[in-house]
């Protein structure tokens, strides 16, 4: 009778911990560390128009480069199954430096810009909802913008673009590839690390009032492939 008993309360223990484990109808939230690093290539500076009318001109061997970003992140999801989930990714935006390249390097940093990048991921996680180790894929999409962009670089303003400058950049969609893992201390707490890689572009155009010609207006811009790998360290807590 004893013995009964005993593997009893073994099994409800067993099916407590389950079904507080990854498994479908269960929340989750996560924090820990974003790291971006663009894969950066990009086109030639090109001149597009001048007292309105166009140029569209490209100045050869130069182009622009973006450096490394760390951020503040969160995420929410929810599993949908027990092998899929969705998951929201959120950050605060990491503020990048711009240099030149090319013919432009030795001006170093040029500019700097904030990068708004919320995703939405599906996963698809391996192995059993109560294993510990649990590894997965995901795809998703972001829409990617940039604030506060500007140059500051007193000298590539002048020297460059021909006098005090605006900054503008477009908006964009663009998919996510994600690989990672969870692993699992405890039927609530959790850690995490995930890999993503974004194929993106950015185009900054930039307006010029030029200093030798009062009144003129020139236009310039600057096409980047970003494509960055995004790292994401994480804690987290199911529900």
């Amino acid at each position: 009778m004893k013995l009964k008993q005993a593997l009893a309360g073994v099994a409800a223990l067993a099916s407590f911990t389950a079904a507080h484990a990854q498994t479908a109808n269960t929340f989750y939230v996560t924090t820990g560390w974003f790291r971006f690093m663009p894969q950066d290539t990009s086109d030639p500076l090109k001149i597009d128009s001048a007292g309105g009318t166009p140029v569209n001109m490209a100045i050869p061997n130069t182009g622009a480069s973006v450096g490394s970003s760390d951020t503040l992140g969160v995420s929410l999801g929810y599993f949908i199954t027990d092998h899929i989930a969705t998951e929201a990714e959120l950050g605060i935006p990491p503020k990048f430096d711009i240099s030149g390249g090319g013919i432009l390097d030795s001006f170093g940093k040029v500019g700097s810009a904030r990068l708004w990048s919320p995703a939405l991921l599906f996963k698809y996680y391996f192995n059993r909802p109560e294993a510990k180790f649990r590894p997965y894929a995901g795809i998703g999409f972001t829409y990617a913008w940039f604030s506060n962009a500007k140059i500051t670089n007193g000298a590539f303003e002048q020297g460059v673009l021909g006098g005090p400058t605006s900054v503008s950049t477009d908006r964009s969609w663009a998919p996510v590839f994600n690989l990672g893992f969870n692993y699992n201390f405890t039927k609530h707490w959790f850690a995490g690390f995930s890999l993503s890689y974004i194929p993106i572009n950015v185009t900054a155009t930039y307006t010029t009032t030029l200093n030798n010609q009062l009144g003129t207006v020139r236009t310039a811009e600057s096409k980047i492939r970003l494509n960055p790998l995004v790292t994401y360290l994480k804690v987290g807590y199911m529900f």
